[in-house]
């Protein structure tokens, strides 16, 4: 069975959010012990995962230092993320896997997903990263072609385009590692942000993509008979911040998506994750699931989390 594991923030940071390498480097090691069980067990395994926190770093680095050097576009920003977080992955997963006895190769692809220059959000970019500045600090920002809001008694804020991603342009190229039995980390935060040109060239764009919605796509084109979605919480929850909470343990995608009409989801935290559940399983996957980093064993054989399947519920 190839699983694809989609690693949500938390399995990147400490405890209370914090990014501080050591921090990360902890956290990360602790996420490779689990994934490394699977792997043990027999499970083909490809990862991808989020960078949020990680280029929130880079992108106050740009700001204090945009007196003196030019700031680093998002697209160098998401290379650059994929690089570091996949050597920890790599130093961490090796590890784990020697201590059970496991030879297996393990590598990470820098990768890039394409959008559509047209998509909507590059007219008009609503996803907001990164910190609150004062005015002039923002103005300054602005000058080197940034967009920034005023959101009133907080500061100003950049706002990004989050297009839609369309394809893995990188896919092929993990899968061949995954055929020939590495562990495959590919894709992290969805991607570098790519258009085509007319004339078929590729240039990196200014955007964030979903790293959930990538998963999908590369958990479809990697062949990936399962898509597991590692968050903070063990079940995606209905009624939540009600008294009448509960979890969410099975549904169809035509389920699924009634119950993300109904619960009207965060667009910035469960509800990407519940589309790219649905997303995957109605492109042929055999089951895609929700859960907390610590059941991501049980989910893969559809035990645990919220599991998204095709006729049964």
């Amino acid at each position: 069975m190839r699983v694809l594991i989609a690693l949500g923030g938390n399995a990147m940071t400490g405890p209370d959010g914090s990014a501080t390498p050591e921090d990360q480097d902890r956290a990360i090691g602790v996420a490779m012990q689990r994934v490394a069980d699977l792997v043990a067990g027999g499970v083909e395994v490809v990862l991808t995962h989020g960078n949020g926190p990680q280029v929130g770093n880079l992108l106050v680095k740009n700001e204090l230092a945009a007196h003196v050097v030019p700031p680093v576009p998002l697209d160098w920003c998401g290379a650059q993320t994929q690089g570091t977080i996949g050597f920890l992955i790599l130093d961490a997963l090796d590890k784990a896997l020697a201590d059970r006895g496991v030879d297996r190769r393990t590598a990470t692809v820098v990768t890039r997903t394409l959008v559509d220059g047209e998509d909507p959000g590059f007219a008009h970019p609503t996803k907001p990263v990164g910190r609150y500045l004062p005015e002039d600090q923002a103005r300054a920002l602005i000058e080197h072609g940034q967009v920034w809001e005023d959101r009133g008694a907080k500061g100003w804020r950049r706002v990004v385009a989050s297009p839609e991603p369309i394809t893995v342009l990188d896919a092929a190229t993990i899968t061949t590692l995954a055929d020939s039995g590495y562990v495959v980390v590919g894709a992290g935060g969805g991607g570098i942000p790519v258009v085509r040109d007319p004339d078929g060239t590729l240039r990196g764009v200014e955007a964030v993509i979903d790293k959930d919605l990538a998963a999908a796509l590369l958990a479809r084109d990697t062949g990936a008979e399962v898509l597991v979605i590692a968050t903070d919480i063990e079940h995606v929850v209905l009624g939540y911040g009600t008294d009448d909470e509960r979890p969410l343990h099975r549904a169809t995608p035509e389920e699924m998506r009634e119950v993300a009409h109904e619960q009207k989801f965060a667009s910035g935290s469960m509800g990407p994750k519940v589309e790219a559940a649905v997303r995957f399983v109605e492109s042929g996957g055999r089951r895609a699931v929700i859960t907390s980093l610590e059941m991501i064993e049980e989910a893969v054989h559809g035990r645990a989390g919220t599991v998204v399947e095709r006729g049964r519920s």
